[in-house]
Parts: structure tokens; sequence; C-alpha cells
């Protein structure tokens, strides 16, 4: 079968959620030969085996934290280089899709960005995307090169599927515009002990309605009740209620979850582009003729202030 070219998205050698579910992808379409670069690379090796990849290419460097985004585009240019795969998937964020976009540049390859699906077809691989605002899907495939496709979290299930998953070493020559770029220091964000929003089954959100920073307990509450993310509307946001890491929309993070439960949001078209994907939509709003009703599967008309709360409750005395 035709070798397919998996970009690791890990933490020191933890696994991130997302490239387990590529995986999942990949197998469709051949032999999943994973990539995995940076401190604690050859410690995924493990993981990447069990669900699925066939081979393992590790590279560890300085260039790798030390430097911004080239060094990884040259290591993941090196591995296609030795592999010759027929695909190259890579979990979809804001650096990942600066890394793919690169990286099809330099091989002269098109690219498809936050697919949600991926078939085998006749010609190449099929991507499922999301257009305006969900609105549309559309199915497309690369016609030139070899296809970069970057695939939102939450678009598979992650299976388990034993393979070989031989650990080899990746030799990579970095170049001088790979130190073009230094990284001067870093913040760990701090911990909410939440699941990462992007990646949650669950979201709960809260919106213009829930009227003040001090009422997002109340989301928070049922959230955690779920052990799910919080995210906000971006009237939220600006209003300074939520951080901007949380907001979910066009101009803030785009999130495909089992579960997004919208509290106060009324739906306009800037929130949906970032939700509308989510399997099952639920909405709380007192505004009965609200935009947000138009797009979910079960609609609460009432007081957040009421209905979250016995939400809450109830959650946590069915779950003992």
């Amino acid at each position: 079968m035709a070798e397919i070219l998996v970009y690791v998205d890990h933490v020191d050698g933890a696994v991130r959620k997302p490239t387990l579910e590529l995986l999942t992808l990949a197998r469709r379409l051949g032999d999943p030969v994973a990539v995995a670069l940076g401190n604690g690379a050859a410690d995924t090796a493990a993981a990447l085996a069990e669900h699925g990849a066939v081979k393992v290419l590790t590279a560890d460097a300085p260039e790798f934290a030390e430097y911004l985004v080239v060094p990884k585009v040259e290591a993941l240019q090196a591995a296609y280089e030795a592999v010759s795969p027929a695909a190259v998937l890579v979990p979809s964020s804001a650096e990942n899709k600066e890394i793919a976009a690169r990286l099809a540049v330099r091989i002269g390859s098109g690219i498809i960005t936050d697919a949600v699906d991926l078939e085998a077809g006749d010609e190449g691989p099929v991507a499922t995307q999301s257009a305006f605002a969900a609105s549309f899907s559309t199915k497309s495939r690369v016609s030139k090169g070899t296809p970069v496709i970057t695939v939102k979290p939450n678009s598979a299930p992650v299976e388990a599927a034993p393979a070989a998953g031989a650990v080899e070493a990746l030799t990579v020559s970095f170049s001088e515009k790979a130190h073009g770029t230094k990284v001067t220091s870093r913040t760990p964000r701090e911990s909410t002990g939440r699941p990462e929003l992007t990646e949650a089954a669950i979201v709960v959100s809260g919106g213009r309605g829930v009227n003040g920073a001090e009422n997002f307990a109340i989301i928070e509450a049922l959230a955690d009740s779920l052990g799910a993310a919080v995210g906000a509307s971006r009237a939220a946001v600006d209003a300074g209620w939520y951080p901007h890491s949380n907001q979910v929309g066009q101009t803030g993070k785009s999130v495909s979850p089992q579960l997004y439960i919208a509290s106060g949001i009324s739906g306009a078209i800037q929130h949906r582009a970032g939700m509308q994907t989510s399997k099952t939509i639920v909405a709380i709003n007192k505004d009965a003729e609200a935009p947000i009703f138009d797009l979910v599967d079960y609609g609460v008309v009432g007081d957040l202030f009421d209905v979250v709360p016995q939400l809450t409750e109830e959650v946590k005395t069915r779950k003992g």
C-alpha cells in the first residue's frame, strides 16, 4: 500500500488526540508513517504504533525549540523526500497550517486546510470541508503534486490498530533560513484543568447574555460537571468577560465537539462559523427568535440564570 506521512502533534512525548484521530484517517488511504520532532519524539512511538503507524521517523535538535516553524518545515520536507508518500496529513492548528502551507510551496503541491473528513479516491485523497459557515459541505482533491491536507480536531474517532511502529532516526540538515526567527522567551499558559478547547468532546460557551465576567462562573460550573471546555462568543470576549484564547468564532477558534452548549448567545454568523460543525448543538436563550435556534438540535427558551444551574445540578445528580 501507499505510505501516508502523518505529522505528530505531541508535548514532550505525549501524543495529542488530534494526531491519533489523524492516524484513523490515514489508514483509509494507506500505511501511516508518523513524523515526530523535538523533545520526547522517540517516546511517541508506542502510542503511535498502537494506533496504526507502521513506521515512526524521529528527530530532535535544539532548532525545533529555539526557532519558529522553519526547522519543522525542513524536517517534514526531509521526511517527505525519504518516504515519497501519497499524501501528507497534518493536525489543523494555527502553527501547523503554516507548516503545511510552507511544505506545499517547497514541494510544489496543492494544499487543503481544515478538512473534516477524508476518503480514498481514484485520483488521490478526497477531502470534505465545511464552507460558508458550515452552510455547505464541499469535496475536493489536490490536482497537482502530493496532497498536503490539514484536518480539524474531532473529525474522526480514535481507533486502536496495532502496527509495527518501527522507529527510525530522521536526518535533517538545517538551512540558514531555519535560524531566521529565534524564540526569546516562553510563558506557560496557566492550566484550568479543563480540556483544550479545540480538542474537547464537549464545549459549553457563554455570550452576551451572561452579562458580566463574574457570571461566567455559572458557565464554568456546567462545563466542569460535564468534563467540558469553556468557550465564549466574541461579544463576551470584547467586553472583557473572558479571555480571547477561549473565543469561538470566525476570528477565534473553530470547534467541532460531539456536544456544543450555547448559553446566552444570539447566533450571529461570526459565531456560527466557529461551531456549526458540532455534532449536537444545544442552545439556551430567553429570546425565542434568536438566530441560534435555526441551527440547533435542541433549544431551550428560558433565562440561562435559571436553566444552566438546574442543568448543572441534574448532571451532578445523574453522575452520582
